[in-house]
């Protein structure tokens, strides 16, 4: 169980660390590294 438990934590952080990169790219690319620019981006 607990391989199962530290897979599936890996796992975990390696999503939220992908959404996180996705975040910042599409900020940057809306409107050079701000938040307004990501909600104008979407």
């Amino acid at each position: 169980m607990d391989g199962v438990a530290g897979a599936g934590a890996g796992f975990a952080l390696i999503v939220v660390l992908f959404i996180l990169l996705i975040i910042v790219g599409a900020a940057f690319v809306g409107g050079c590294g701000g938040f307004g620019g990501y909600g104008g981006y979407i």
